[in-house]
Formats: C-alpha cells, structure tokens, sequence
C-alpha cells in the first residue's frame, strides 16, 4: 500500500472544489493506497523541470500535480487545479531538501531565473554597491543566511531586495521555508531568533526520523529530493505535509479539507504541544491565527497519552470562556482524536459551567442565575438609591467586579487597603465605606432572592475546592481564550488541579480581549516565568487582511498578564490575497444590499455559504441581514438564535465570532453611532480610565471580527464610518 504525504495547498484548493469535484479527486487518489501500479496513471511532461512531478486526470477539466519517486511506494499531493494552470505549475516546478531543516520544498524555478536575470541586468545595481547596508537583508551577513538555509544560488536576489514590499512580491516565487526565514529576518528578528522559531525546531523533527531513512547531505545548495530518502524528508516537513496512514484517514481529510488543515500544527507550535513536560504552568500567546487553540488541543492530546492506564475518564479540563467556545473545542477534538477511549479522558466545558457544577453539587440545589446585566444595574441603582449614597450603578458594578471580587475582598478592612490601581479617581475611606455598605447590601439581597451572579458562582467554587485540600478534580487543566477570564474565574481554574508539572496550559492573546477583565497571573499564584512562548506567524489570515487588522491597534497598550506590555511585533502572515473591501453607505438598506449582492458573487465564485461569516455590533442589525439573505434566495442562519443545523452564511454578533473562522467575512454596520457601541462604554465623566478600557475592549472587538477572515474581508457602514476607521477607509 502506497504512502500518501498531502501538502498544504492541495487540501486548501481541494476546499473550494465543488461536491462532484471533490469526490472524483477522492476516487483518483484513494487508488494508490490499493496498488503500487497507480503510479503507472502519472503522467510525465515534457520539459519538466522535475522529472517526478506528474499530473494525473481528475475529470475533462481537472488534473492532479503529484510528486513521486521513481522507486518506492510513497507519494505527495501537491495541487489540484484546472487542466491548464496544472500543467504550467508542474513544468516549472522542482523539489528539493531544504539545507538547514532537511524537508521538502517546492522551488518555482522559471520564475525565480527571471527575477535573477532582472536584477543582473541592472547596471551600477549589484550587491556589494555602496548602498547595500541600506538594502532589506544589508545587515546579515551571507554565512547567516545560508546557516538559515537560504540557498546561495538565491543570495544576488535576496541581496537586491531593498523592502519588505518587495520581498511579499517574491512570496510565491520563493522556497516557502526560505521565504519563512526571510520573513523573521525582515520582521526584525535576529538570526539566532530565526533560528531556534524556524530552524531548529524542525532539525527535531530531524532527529526524531528513522536512522535509516537519512541520506547524507552534501554541501551543494537546492539540492533534489532523493528517492530514498523522500519519506522521512516529508515527515520532517510537518506544518506543510500532512501523512495519511491509511484509506479511513485520507476519507476523513478529504470529506472536512478546511477543518482537516486546522489541526496540524506548523514545527513551532508542534514544539509547544508535545513537550514532554513543563515544570509548572505554560503559557503560549500569539495573535489570531497563529494556532493557539490548535496549540492547546494537540497539548490536551499529548497529555492524555501520557495518562497512566489506570486513570480515569475525564482526567484532563480542556476549558474556555464561552459555551460556544466550548462546543468548536468539543468538534475539533473529534476531528484530532478518533479513538472515543482516548477522548473520554479530557473533558471539554467552559469555566461558567464548571464552576456551577461544582456549587451545585456542593450545595445539592440548582442554582438561580442572575445573567442579564440590565437587572444587575437595575439593582445596583435601586441600592444606591435605598442607602442615599452618590454612586451610579455602572461605578458600583465595576468596583465590585475589578477591585472586589478581582481581589477576593471579604470585610471592609481588606477593601480599605486594597489596591484600585487602574481604577480612576482614588477614593477616600468615607467613600470606600460608602461602597462596602452598597455592596454588602446588594449582596444581601442576591442571597435573600437565593440568586447568583456568574462571577459569584466562581468565587463560591473556587472556595469550595480551596476548603478540599489535596482532593483536586483534574490532573491536568488546558485554557483557551484565557485573555477574557476573570481572576475570580482564575482561582478556581488553580483550584482544580494540584501545583506541579504540566498542571496549567494557557493560551492566549491580550489583543483579543474583548470583556474587560485584567489579570496578573503572577499576582494569583501562577508563575510562567521561562515557561511563556510567542507564536509570531499567522496561518490563517492573508497579509494583506492582518496589515489592515493590526493598524486598528497601532496605538493601543495592551498588558501580557504577567505585569509586562505585549505586543505584535514580528507578528506576519504566511499567505498573500487580495486587500480588504471597504465601503459606506447612505442608509442601513442601502447598506444590507451591498453586502447581499457582494455575498451572491463570493457564492458564485465557489464559496460554499457556510464559508461565509457576517460579522455586527448588535443582533438586531443580524437579524435585518439574514432576512435580507434569505429573501434573495441564499440560506442563512443567526448564530445563538436557533439550534438547527442550517448550512448557510453564519451572521453573528461580534462576540459569537470569536474563535470562529471563515474563507469570507463581512463586519457591517461600523458606523460610528454603533462601533464603539455607545451603552457600553463607561461615561468619562463617571470613570476615565474604565472609559479607556471600554473603548479598547471595542476596539479589540473590532479587530477579532475582521481577523476571522481567511481570503476575503469586507467592512462596511451606511451614515458616518466609525471613529476607529478614518484613516483606514483611506488605506
């Protein structure tokens, strides 16, 4: 049975394949699990530049690009393409082994011929000229960058390059992991920098390769792929190539191609998940789509292959902010783990629902939940008005959540001396007095109606587990989205599993936090010190699409959560597409209708509607769309408003997109009366710096929604465009 590598690009083209497509490409391929003879149906080409890419016929239209050895019995699939197009990407195209990390890469060699020859025939233009410091790579030097494994037949073009504009102009010409390097480099890392985050950790995988399988290196640069030792070169080419191990597998990637990809990991977070063993608690962060949650699946599965065999089910959390959240967890696991035994030891939940989970059994009674914050500041008004006291309800509800619940204050004495940095305006002991007597109050009053908030669930649940002692409920705990929890959600997350190694896995991304909750997990006994890892490369989102997205921040502050700032530098995407769509309208109607039309031509382009996301401030504004869809004959379906498993465009708040992706996204309605949403906001005259805080939030919301775009983002508003845009529109 033959051995089946798929690169990358063929599961993502085959993604936008129609149905009838997908499944003649799926009869084709799965032949070569049965008979080494499938082999005999490649076909060469003439003036091929690699002898062993070979096409094959997928239907009248379509062909296959397949790189295969002339002995042996393994394959890669490398394109699926219309007739045409594959026949002049296999003719220009050649395989080699990378120098530096040893696997497969695909060289455009036409193309990069032709941007060599360009610059040779540039007189007074040659590196070396007195100006090359002031070129794009002028401060490497050439050892470092054939040490990277930049091939030294491709020094005089990367020599020439005198911007980063000029280097995305190369990005498809490239080598992709040369282009990897190139990319550090220009982003501002230091050689070792690139070095360990794209080098070394694929020299692991190196290492970790049968004996038998490593062929020799020679010193030559660009050098082919040599047929015995082309399987171990794709298994250490891992975050490009995916192996399919038999005919269930490759049924099962080439039925979910989108989602299938979204759970490999590229060599750097595949460093991150299957470490043996982290001391203490680890933490990883990166901007979106760099594969934090991929990280922490794949970090949940290591963890529960290690489990003794005796340990029961449910051993490992794997948890996260939303229910929403929780259940495209629940799904990815499934698509990673197979094996129900295996899956059944980690239990995927959000930490609201644990956390009531335990209180409840604690208690032996369901518990009431007061979930709507209108009521919560309905009572806070009618407390500050019963006690005569000279708070608003907004006040009184954030002093309560971020200085006293944040801090687990229990008497007025703590209050008094707590820290409210961060908070505005200091208050004096009379005034301190004045809220403990509002929110003792308040709290009587929750008690007497045997009504909990969700902050107060937590902090009951994280007291119950602190009283059982060494009783923890888990072995080990994975958060996601841990940027949106709440310390008093935090404490009870330290609670659930005993002190030591590989107790805590955290990923996130301060950037994305969109509910205002600001931790230090130094300050709540959670120590990541030498155990914390930014991811710096985006897979999911063009660059195009992320320039645009990491503007709206360009002069945000946003802390790490550990008393440091955190930052997107170096922060770059690994695909190129085309630039976001922007534009106003005069009404909201006028609006709905741009954004319909725009939606039909993305589905006339092969865009399944379930691969389109619409993105609002408020719900009302989702609803007008999805009538709006379903009018012009395209199925929709409101994300949190009905439980059926419709597969049209997914519209949602900005809050049900998070951790959400999709090929085509649209945010509509950034109007400036909506974006930053004005009810929530703290007024400035009530609160500066919470006013600063909400506006950020806002902010951060905006930029998650346009960040779940994968190939295409429009932003649109009828009336004036948002505050946060003006100089975007102009872009």
């Amino acid at each position: 049975m033959a051995t089946l590598g798929i690169h990358k690009d063929f599961l993502l083209e085959f993604a936008k394949l129609e149905k009838p497509v997908q499944k003649r490409v799926h009869e084709v391929f799965d032949k070569f699990r049965k008979h080494r003879h499938a082999g005999l149906h490649l076909e060469k080409l003439e003036k091929s530049r690699d002898p062993r890419i070979r096409t094959i016929r997928i239907n009248q239209f379509m062909r296959g690009v397949v790189l295969a050895p002339e002995v042996g019995d393994s394959f890669l699939l490398l394109k699926v393409m219309p007739h045409d197009d594959a026949i002049a990407w296999a003719v220009k195209h050649r395989a080699t082994v990378n120098s530096a990390t040893h696997g497969i890469e695909l060289r455009d060699d036409v193309a990069l011929e032709r941007a060599t020859a360009g610059i040779d025939a540039l007189p007074g233009d040659r590196p070396g000229a007195a100006d090359d410091t002031r070129r794009l790579f002028g401060g490497v030097a050439d050892k470092d960058l054939i040490r990277l494994g930049i091939d030294a037949d491709l020094l005089p073009l990367v020599r020439h390059l005198g911007t980063e504009v000029h280097l995305d102009a190369l990005h498809k010409v490239l080598p992709e992991q040369q282009y990897d390097v190139l990319a550090g480099l220009a982003a501002g890392m230091t050689p070792e920098d690139v070095w360990r985050e794209v080098v070394a950790i694929q020299l692991e995988q190196r290492s970790a390769a049968p004996r038998e399988t490593r062929a020799p290196r020679t010193e030559s640069s660009a050098a082919p792929v040599e047929q015995d030792e082309f399987s171990a070169a794709m298994a250490r080419s891992q975050g490009r190539i995916a192996l399919v191990s038999g005919p269930d597998e490759l049924t099962d990637i080439l039925s979910r191609p989108f989602d299938a990809w979204r759970i490999f990991l590229h060599p750097s977070q595949r460093k991150l998940a299957y470490r043996s063993s982290y001391t203490g608690p680890a933490r990883v962060t990166g901007g979106p789509g760099t594969g934090k949650t991929v990280v922490a699946l794949h970090r949940a599965l290591h963890l529960a292959q290690q489990l003794p065999a005796d340990a029961p089910d449910e051993s490992i959390l794997l948890t996260t902010f939303t229910r929403d959240l929780a259940a495209d967890l629940r799904s990815n696991l499934e698509l990673l783990i197979p094996e129900p035994a295996l899956r059944a030891k980690i239990r995927v939940v959000n930490v609201d629902a644990l956390a009531n989970q335990v209180v409840r059994e604690e208690r032996g009674a369901p518990l009431a939940l007061l979930a709507a914050q209108k009521e919560i500041l309905n009572r806070w008004s009618r407390t500050a008005q019963r006690l005569e006291i000279d708070f608003t309800d907004v006040f009184l509800d954030q002093e309560w959540r971020h200085v006293i619940l944040a801090q687990d204050l229990r008497s007025p004495e703590t209050y008094l001396k707590a820290s409210r940095s961060g908070r505005g305006a200091a208050l004096s002991p009379l005034k301190r007095a004045q809220v403990w007597r509002a929110v003792e109050a308040f709290t009587q009053e929750l008690r007497r109606a045997d009504e909990w908030t969700f902050l107060q669930v937590c902090a009951e649940a994280a007291r119950i587990l602190q009283d059982r002692g060494g009783d923890r409920p888990f072995r080990h705990v994975v958060i996601d989205e841990a940027q949106d929890l709440h310390p008093a959600q935090w404490r009870m997350l330290r609670a659930l599993v005993a002190p030591g190694p590989d107790d805590l896995f955290i990923a996130g991304d301060t950037h994305q936090r969109i509910y205002g909750n600001r931790v230090s997990l130094r300050g709540l006994g959670i120590s990541v010190a030498g155990r914390s890892t930014r991811l710096r490369i985006n897979y999911r989102t063009t660059k195009e699409i992320l320039t645009w997205s990491t503007r709206l921040l360009a002069d945000a502050s946003v802390d790490d959560m550990d008393g440091g700032q955190d930052s997107l530098a170096g922060y770059r995407s690994a695909y190129r597409g085309a630039r976001p769509e922007l534009g106003g309208a005069a009404t909201k109607p006028e609006e709905i209708t741009g954004l319909v039309t725009r939606i039909s031509e993305w589905i006339g382009t092969g865009v399944a509607p379930h691969e389109i996301g619409v993105a609002v401030r408020y719900v009302q504004l989702g609803k007008d769309i999805a009538q709006a869809l379903e009018e012009a004959g395209i199925p929709s379906l409101v994300l949190g408003a009905s439980a059926a498993a419709v597969e049209g465009v997914r519209v949602g708040t900005m809050h049900r997109m998070k951790g959400l992706e999709f090929r085509c996204v649209a945010v509509a309605g950034v109007s400036d009366t909506v974006v930053p949403m004005q009810s929530a906001l703290t007024p400035e005259e009530v609160d500066p710096q919470q006013h600063r805080e909400d506006l950020m939030g806002e902010l951060s919301l905006l930029f998650v929604a346009c960040t779940r775009a994968r190939d295409a983002l429009r932003v649109s508003w009828h009336g004036i465009p948002s505050p946060f845009l003006p100089e975007q529109v102009t872009a």
